[in-house]
This record gives structure tokens, sequence and C-alpha cells, in this order.
């Protein structure tokens, strides 16, 4: 494969956006040759800030984070029978840490062309604009950046991939 993208990664949250935006990169993929990894990170600076906040116990934080973390399988599983549906092979990642530093670093090591992200949520707040991590993943990765939009269309053209 000589095209311009060779590697793209797609980051799974767990919302319907990013699960629209893995349906594309699959079609993405299948259309251009393309290797598809895909990744969820356990927002660990998420978790400390809601302990430093007293929203949560250090115990109830264990609790929840293995739940996170048994939603990550769940849906990199979800992802990857997508992809297995449309023949094509996925890798996939689940990583803990700061979400928009682990997608940084996981481009920088797995040498990513293009990152695809689901539909951007809508700002509310100056606190929503510091903390959306995809935005800031957007922001700060060295490589081209895909926002998929339209989950009918996109529907349409995963369902109609052979």
């Amino acid at each position: 494969m000589d095209g311009p993208v060779k590697r793209i990664l797609v980051y799974i949250d767990g919302t319907e956006q990013t699960i629209t935006a893995a349906q594309y990169a699959i079609c993405l993929c299948r259309a251009t040759g393309a290797q598809l990894f895909a990744l969820y990170v356990v927002n660990t600076r998420a978790l400390s800030d809601l302990v430093k906040s007293r929203i949560f116990l250090s115990e109830e934080q264990d609790e929840y984070r293995r739940d996170i973390e048994a939603d990550a399988e769940k849906y990199l599983t979800h992802v990857r029978n997508l992809a297995r549906r449309k023949g094509l092979v996925i890798e996939t990642l689940n990583v803990s840490g700061t979400v928009h530093q682990e997608i940084k670093n996981k481009i920088a090591e797995l040498d990513i062309d293009l990152l695809v992200l689901g539909e951007l949520s809508r700002i509310r707040s100056r606190r929503d604009e510091l903390y959306n991590e995809s935005e800031r993943a957007m922001r700060n990765v060295p490589c081209s950046v895909l926002i998929v939009k339209d989950e009918d269309r996109v529907w349409e053209i995963f369902d109609k991939l052979v």
C-alpha cells in the first residue's frame, strides 16, 4: 500500500459518536488498505479528580475503575466484532492515564497517520472546554485528525460495505 494513510487510530470512549467513528474508520481502512487500531483510555486523571474533590472515597475509586475497565473491554470487543463483520482485522488497545496524552503517546508509538474521532460534544461552559479530552487530543496530536459526523450517513455507508 502506497497511499498517504497507512495506519489509522480511532479513539473509543463508549459514546455513540465514537462507535460511529469506528464504523467510518472501518470503511476507510477497507477503501485504503490502511491498518486500523482502536484505543480506549481509562481516564485516571478524572478518577483522581473525583477523589480530590471528595466525590469518591479512594475505595470507591478502585471499584469505579474496575467498572470502567470492564466497559472498555465491552466497547473494544464491540468494535472488534464490527470490523470482523466487514472482513477487517483491528488491533484494540486499552490503556490508563490522561486521555489526550495517552492518545498522543499511542500515535507516536504506532506511527499513526490519521486519528479518527467521534463528533465533539457541544461546549457549554469554560469547564467543558478545559476538560474535553477529545478536543485536547485533536489540538495536540502530530498527525491529521478526522472528525466523523452524520451518524445516519455513516451507518448507511457501513451497512453497504460488503
